[in-house]
């Protein structure tokens, strides 16, 4: 009897696992839908058991299936590891890799680093997105996110603290001219606030009362689900705003903006680098994680 490679079908398997359907799939690999789908046939006749559940739109995991999904993608992690720990340090790296970030905080401080990062590696393609919603990085393809902020999920994700930055509350000159100045948390109900919006920047704030942190639920005068757009909101008069320090430093060295209340200050955001846990780490990946990690040590993104 003819011996039959243990790794036939593996990576068709895991790409139609993390696929809606076998169309997405096959569309992934620059293969056909019926390519894909006799790949899996194959692949579940050897191994003697159903892999999926199909319908006419979607495909579904069998329990099988997501115990073999465990056990492949932990074997194409030892492999990619293998592989990368074989190759020189100094490697050419090539391809493209994903990274979505929030709009202020990436195009004024991670950008930058970024472009240092990639700069020895002209293959390196870097797909950049900047937006202050969450976004699905196992939907969107998203290689590696930059979030502001307690993670919510991360049962699929591998997270990594970048650094910590003060909370601001802060207004323009102009505004507290024209309203005062709050002393208390009891006066913000008598002011107009900027606060975000939902799937983007937080509606609530953190102060830090007595010194413990205390979430507060300001007026929702004008909800903005732009970083970029609330700071200018602020700087224009448009009223109280809390904004993590790197947002509004330039601001606050400047004059555009005062910080008020700083009686409750204290309260602090963290931000990760944040990356799918079930795809393996691509050498180029990781090279721009490491980067990243190495720019945080820095200090770079205090």
């Amino acid at each position: 009897m003819k011996d039959v490679d243990p790794l036939a079908g593996i990576s068709v398997f895991v790409t139609a696992a993390r696929s809606d359907n076998f169309t997405q799939a096959a569309d992934r690999m620059g293969l056909t839908k019926s390519a894909v789908g006799k790949t899996v046939a194959r692949l579940e006749q050897r191994l003697g058991v159903k892999l999926f559940h199909r319908t006419t739109r979607l495909t579904r995991l069998t329990a099988d299936g997501e115990a073999y999904l465990a056990a492949c993608t932990l074997a194409l992690e030892e492999i990619t590891a293998a592989q990368a720990a074989l190759s020189s340090s100094n490697r050419v790296l090539n391809g493209r890799v994903h990274i979505d970030m929030p709009v202020v905080f990436g195009r004024r401080v991670v950008l930058p680093a970024l472009i240092e990062i990639a700069r020895p590696h002209p293959g390196l393609q870097l797909s950049l997105t900047f937006t202050d919603a969450t976004s699905d990085l196992l939907q969107e393809d998203v290689d590696i996110a930059i979030r502001f902020g307690t993670l919510k999920d991360t049962a699929h994700l591998v997270a990594r603290r970048l650094a910590t930055q003060p909370r601001v509350i802060c207004a323009s000159p102009e505004y507290l001219r024209d309203h005062g100045e709050p002393t208390t948390l009891s006066e913000l109900s008598a002011h107009r606030c900027v606060v975000g919006a939902l799937r983007g920047p937080p509606m609530v704030w953190w102060v830090k009362d007595q010194g413990v942190e205390k979430r507060v639920t300001p007026p929702a005068s004008h909800q903005i689900s732009d970083g970029e757009a609330m700071v200018d909101a602020a700087a224009r008069g448009l009223g109280l705003a809390q904004l993590p320090l790197s947002m509004v430093r330039e601001h606050l060295g400047d004059g555009r903006l005062r910080s008020v209340l700083d009686a409750y200050a204290g309260s602090r955001i963290d931000i990760h680098a944040i990356w799918p846990k079930r795809a393996h780490l691509s050498p180029r990946v990781r090279y721009i994680v490491d980067g990243l990690i190495a720019c945080a040590a820095q200090g770079r993104f205090d």
